[in-house]
Order: C-alpha cells, then sequence, then structure tokens
C-alpha cells in the first residue's frame, strides 16, 4: 500500500519513516513537512492510498488540508493532543495515532488498516447466502441480507428482519461466528447490525431503518473505533 507521511515535526517524520520501512505491508512515497507540499504532491500521484496525518501544522491544518481534497486517500491521523479525537473520527481516520507513539502502537494501526482493507472485499453475492432459522418447529430459509441485526437475549439472540423476529437459542458469540464480518459487525456487547442499513451514525448510538422506520441502536465505546472506520467505507 502507498503512503506518505505529513507532518511538521522532523523528528517524528524520521520515527513514522523507520516504522514504515519495518512494514512489509506498506511503501513510502515521500514525507512532506507541511500540508501545501503534501496537496501539490497528491495532485501529482493518484497512487497514494493511505496518509498519516499530522494535525497542528501551519498553513494549512490536517482537518483544512482533507476539506480542500476532492478525493482524500485513507487517513490515519498523528496528533500529541488527545483534544481532536473525536473530530479525526468525523473526518473518517481509520485510526488516531498520539504521540509519542510506540512500534507495537503503530503496528496495531497497520493491522487494522490491513483488517479494514479486508473487510472491504466483499463478494457481490455474500448477501444472497442462505440460512435456515428455527422457528416454532419449522425452519425458515432467510437470504443473510434480509437480516437487518441480531440482539442478544441471555442465552438467546432474536435474529430481526424487515418483516420478522425470529428468537433462537444461540448466544451472540457463536452467531457473530456464523455470520460474515463483511455484512455484519458488532456495535455493543448486545447488537450486531447489517452495514448496509445504517442510515445515521453518533457517537453513542446509530440509526437504522427497519421498513421505513427509523430505529436507534445503542453504540458500545468499545466497539466505537470499528463503526467510525467503517464510515470510510460509505464514503470512499
Amino acid at each position: 500500500m502507498n503512503c506518505i507521511i505529513v507532518d511538521d515535526d522532523p523528528i517524528w517524520c524520521k520515527t513514522l519513516e523507520q516504522f514504515v520501512g519495518r512494514s512489509s505491508s506498506l511503501s513510502l512515497a515521500g514525507t512532506y513537512s507541511d500540508s501545501v507540499s503534501a496537496r501539490n504532491a497528491l495532485m501529482s500521484r493518484r497512487d497514494i492510498e493511505l496518509i498519516f496525518l499530522d494535525i497542528e501544522m501551519p498553513e494549512m491544518d490536517g482537518f483544512d488540508f482533507l476539506s480542500s481534497l476532492e478525493m482524500p486517500p485513507h487517513i490515519v491521523f498523528v496528533s500529541g493532543s488527545e483534544d481532536h479525537a473525536f473530530e479525526a473520527y468525523n473526518h473518517n481516520g481509520i485510526d488516531y495515532l498520539l504521540k509519542p507513539i510506540s512500534y507495537a502502537r503503530f503496528c496495531r494501526a497497520v493491522e487494522k488498516i490491513m483488517k479494514y482493507y479486508s473487510g472491504r472485499q466483499i463478494p457481490a453475492t455474500a448477501g444472497d447466502e442462505e440460512i435456515f432459522i428455527k422457528k416454532s418447529s419449522s425452519l425458515v430459509k432467510l437470504k443473510l441480507k434480509e437480516i437487518l441485526y441480531v440482539e442478544a437475549l441471555e442465552n438467546y439472540v432474536s435474529v430481526i428482519t424487515r418483516d420478522e423476529k425470529y428468537t433462537i437459542h444461540f448466544t451472540m458469540r457463536a452467531i457473530e461466528q456464523q455470520l460474515p464480518s463483511g455484512l455484519f459487525f458488532r456495535i455493543h456487547r448486545s447488537y450486531m447490525v447489517n452495514k448496509s442499513v445504517i442510515r445515521s451514525i453518533s457517537e453513542n448510538s446509530l440509526t437504522i431503518l427497519v421498513g421505513n422506520t427509523p430505529k436507534t441502536l445503542p453504540v458500545g465505546k468499545s466497539y466505537r473505533d470499528g463503526i467510525m472506520s467503517y464510515i470510510n467505507i460509505m464514503t470512499r
């Protein structure tokens, strides 16, 4: 994956260059000390897929830089302050690295990026896969794309479609292993959701459509980062 570094701190530029150089998944295409130079470089190159982007920089800060790009690459934000974290996620950052950055933390960010990319590779026919769910004494066939969300109920889960609700003796952990991560993800210890039905996301909840009716589901704090990463998938 071709990447660039944009940071006005020469020490951290050097450190990130070394980190990128150790990664077999990344190829460094350039390092820039200001947003203007980086923007000019991106105008002449269309093969940059990822930017390690500092937020507080002269002339244009990181957010203004992103706003100036018609089709920005994917972003991992780099900052010396936690103050910009939520705004960074609103700008569709895949991750937020807080200085001083350890190599171990950098590696976790790269793993997250790779997982994000693999999650994007969803076969066109994946939602047409079928499962059978027990209803009373019968087995009902469902296509995966018909499932809107799953809710945990102690030792049971409810599988909700547009027209039906199926309660089965299953744990959330077990059903999470059964449903493909390319189509569904966990948003709370008690909820999984079909990505395609999400309509809006806020800090502690998200809204889906059940038929034509909006429904709000809670977002757990420990699942928030993955959800904010998914915004990139919807907007790129």
